[in-house]
């Protein structure tokens, strides 16, 4: 499916939803939700609030936060807490299955398709639980934030071999031997 067809159905959806709890169709709901189907990754609600004041809707952030509750009861948002991070949010209308890997150091967010786990996880069963969706997050270090522990880890270990006490007493030996 297409982006603007994901939006167009998500907009019917999101209609829908409204109508059948009998609340108001409001032009600030509907730039919310466009705003949502037009970011490509994760989003918090403060940056989700910036873009929409950036379009001229002049929108307090406890209206944001509360479309996304209605766009979540909908069925066209997800909410993640990824460690001790604020929420981020995501699209799921028109999203393929993905599974997201998460830097314990920086919080980033990187997300990765695995046909394997898939597999897995669809032949897996639960006796009589039937799952609704699977979130899976892998927590760890990025690419970058390992090679900057790596080379603390070097710094620390060169630092420490400086003063270690049989380090000390060869250079006394030293001195000694040089008066």
């Amino acid at each position: 499916m297409t982006d603007e067809k994901a939006k167009l159905a998500a907009m019917a959806t999101f209609t829908q939803y409204m109508q059948m709890h009998r609340m108001r169709k409001t032009p600030e709901r509907y730039a919310i939700m466009e705003k949502v189907f037009d970011t490509v990754s994760h989003f918090s609600i403060d940056s989700l609030h910036t873009l929409v004041e950036s379009d001229g809707y002049h929108v307090s952030r406890a209206t944001v936060y509360n479309t996304i509750e209605l766009l979540i009861e909908a069925g066209l948002v997800r909410r993640h807490t990824f460690g001790s991070q604020a929420p981020q949010y995501e699209k799921i209308a028109g999203l393929s299955k993905h599974y997201h890997l998460v830097c314990t150091s920086c919080g980033k967010v990187r997300e990765i398709k695995d046909s394997e786990i898939d597999t897995i996880l669809n032949q897996r069963r639960f006796g009589k639980f039937h799952p609704a969706y699977i979130d899976l997050n892998i927590y760890g270090l990025c690419s970058a934030c390992f090679r900057k522990s790596r080379i603390a880890s070097k710094k620390t270990a060169a630092n420490d071999k400086e003063k270690s006490p049989s380090t000390a007493k060869k250079q006394k030996r030293t001195n000694k031997t040089q008066s």
